[in-house]
């Protein structure tokens, strides 16, 4: 309480929460609904660990199905109406097993448990009992066999052998492999086609991995697919595709500023339903069901103040699940029958996070150095509106990926560090998805360079507003964040005041050497994207920072999982000496229980706790 005290005056406000209440595992989350709609399944805390739970939709005592203690279960699924499979890895090491559960408890069972092997989903097979496709790299650690599990038995029969480029398979509406995509000549992408199971795959169309076509999902004859593309675009589209040739037959989605992201597609009655893009606050979605487009409208007029989305549905998709959040909530689920238009609520993801004691997400743009239009998300400190945002502290928060992106809902970080007294500022550097080619391609070979300007001119923009106080300017990020983070103390020591590094790069030579083995295929690509450690090595020494850390003036706090296969410990390891050996204290945390960020409970609140105290003395 002294600490919080401490906290507070600095602060000059008196209504901190708790830092626990911002990271304490959910209260019931990841809600799901049996293929029958009778049970309602979910996640919740046991012994601080997410474990699954199972109930009647009538409400009857819910059941405990898994006991994991030393971590939280990864992700689970309904296999039919009686049994449950799920997901879990060891300390962090992101080798997934497969195990699986009736919904009485019984007949737990593990599936793959192999030593160093991951197991990804590739087909439920949801109408053929008792059977899904799995892949395993098993054989090869760098490649992905697929194979036809029997959950009763155990057996599995393995369904084609991988020649070790092939990256992803897409099967039919009968679960059969029908098309495959593979990695040639280091940096083209092939689909290979084949009609049935009998026939070879035949390639079928070749290209340079920035331009995509990605299969999404076969028509309800299985003879055409709906994919999405950006071949002789820039943007992402939505198009009729013939799976045999790659010949587009009809467009029939695109945006002129948004990547198509995803679609709606009906199981039951096997027809496309809708559309979506991430846009910078709400939504593009377009909708090619009329039945589809009402039912939204009426499941929308329920929740007129939040963002509404169908988490899940029966077989019959008549019951749905639906989740309702926004901004400034964790969200609820309710059971919605599609026949009946009154939603229940089930539970409340954080029943102790209350919506008014949060704040606004402000989605913001700016313009880079070099006339890109940058979309960013600023939330500022309780009480603050953006008129009167002044002189405030700023935590500038780039995200990890990179080509991944933020976008606007509710962050427990982002939260805590405005219920601290900060102003937190995310933004879409080049490079962050949806946005198109040429913004993605535009970050090609610019780790540290154009894509950190364009973090650098975020900050310019903010003491330009006058938001920012320039002498108070920390920056915070996780993985790509990370690196940004030491990039931006390494080139840029005079914009921040201090730093957090969260499981991020430091050295772009020896983060390439030490990637997970099912990354292998794809490291020429990274040559492409980041550099080519031999070719480009002037390129890659300028920009690691490991390598100039004799430029780095503001205090730095770096958090690292050991057992990290995505960013290696030594990347840590090696900026903490590096700073060491020139008599400059860094703080350092070392999670043994670990991987790529802190998924335990307890780790999370040292964290955090660890931060807001680095934050209270430096900012």
């Amino acid at each position: 309480m002294d600490q919080e005290k401490n906290i507070s005056e600095a602060f000059g406000t008196s209504d901190l929460m708790p830092l626990e209440d911002f990271f304490r595992n959910s209260d019931r989350t990841a809600y799901q609904i049996s293929p029958d709609g009778r049970h309602f399944s979910y996640m919740a805390p046991y012994e601080n660990r997410m474990n699954i739970f199972v109930q009647s939709v009538d409400g009857c005592e819910p059941l405990r199905l898994t006991s994991e203690t030393e971590r939280s279960i990864a992700g689970y699924m309904w296999a039919d109406n009686e049994r449950i499979l799920f997901m879990k890895d060891t300390g962090g090491d992101e080798n997934f097993r497969l195990y699986g559960v009736n919904l009485d408890g019984t007949d737990l069972r593990g599936y793959t448990e192999f030593p160093g092997v991951r197991t990804t989903i590739i087909d439920d097979l949801e109408d053929v009992p008792d059977e899904i496709i799995i892949g395993m790299n098993r054989r090869n650690p760098e490649a992905f066999d697929p194979y036809r599990l029997n959950l009763r038995t155990g057996e599995m029969v393995q369904l084609a052998e991988n020649p070790g480029n092939w990256q992803g398979w897409m099967t039919d509406h009968e679960g059969r492999l029908r098309s495959v995509t593979a990695i040639v000549d280091g940096v083209n992408t092939q689909i290979l086609y084949r009609d049935t199971e009998d026939e070879p795959f035949r390639p079928v169309l070749t290209t340079n991995f920035k331009e995509s076509v990605n299969f999404i999902e076969f028509t309800a004859d299985n003879r055409l697919v709906y994919a999405s593309t950006n071949l002789g675009r820039d943007k992402v589209a939505l198009v009729l595709m013939d799976p045999s040739t790659c010949e587009e037959l009809e467009v029939l989605f695109e945006h002129d500023r948004y990547d198509v992201s995803s679609i709606s597609y009906s199981r039951l009655h096997k027809k496309l339903l809708s559309v979506y893009c991430v846009g910078h606050k709400e939504p593009v979605r377009h909708f090619f069901d009329k039945e589809e487009e009402a039912l939204r409208a009426r499941i929308k007029a329920h929740f007129p103040n939040h963002r509404v989305a169908v988490a899940d549905s029966d077989k019959a998709e008549e019951k749905l699940l639906l989740y309702a959040g926004s901004d400034r909530t964790r969200g609820a689920y309710y059971f919605y029958n599609v026949h009946e238009d009154k939603p229940v609520k089930v539970a409340e993801v954080a029943p102790w996070i209350k919506e008014e004691e949060m704040v606004e997400m402000h989605p913001v743009c700016y313009t880079s150095r070099d006339g890109w239009t940058i979309e960013a998300y600023l939330s500022l400190p309780k009480g603050v509106s953006l008129d009167a945002a002044k002189q405030l502290p700023v935590v500038v928060n780039p995200h990890g990926g990179p080509w991944a992106r933020d976008s606007w809902g509710y962050s427990s970080e982002v939260q805590f560090l405005c219920n601290r007294g900060y102003a937190v500022f995310q933004m879409n550097f080049r490079g962050s998805t949806g946005y198109g080619r040429k913004f993605l391609e535009a970050s090609y070979k610019q780790w540290g360079r154009a894509m950190q300007d364009d973090i650098s001119d975020g900050v310019a923009w903010l003491v330009a507003q006058g938001i920012a106080d320039p002498k108070r300017v920390a920056i915070y990020g996780g993985s790509y964040g990370g690196y940004a983070t030491l990039a931006g103390i390494c080139f840029t020591p005079e914009l921040y005041a201090c730093a957090i590094d969260y499981v991020g790069v430091s050295n772009l030579f020896t983060f390439m050497q030490t990637i997970p083995p099912y990354w292998k295929p794809m490291l020429e690509m990274m040559y492409e994207q980041v550099g080519d450690p031999v070719k480009d090595r002037e390129l890659l020494e300028a920009c690691s920072p490991a390598l100039h850390a004799e430029k780095i003036k503001a205090p730095l706090f770096i958090a690292q999982g050991a057992n990290d296969p995505r960013v290696n410990k030594a990347e840590s390891d090696q900026m903490v000496e590096a700073l060491r050996s020139r008599g400059v204290e860094v703080e350092y945390m070392v999670k043994d229980d670990e991987g790529h960020g802190f998924h335990n409970q307890e780790n999370r609140f040292d964290f955090y706790r660890a931060m807001e105290r680095f934050l209270a003395k430096h900012l």
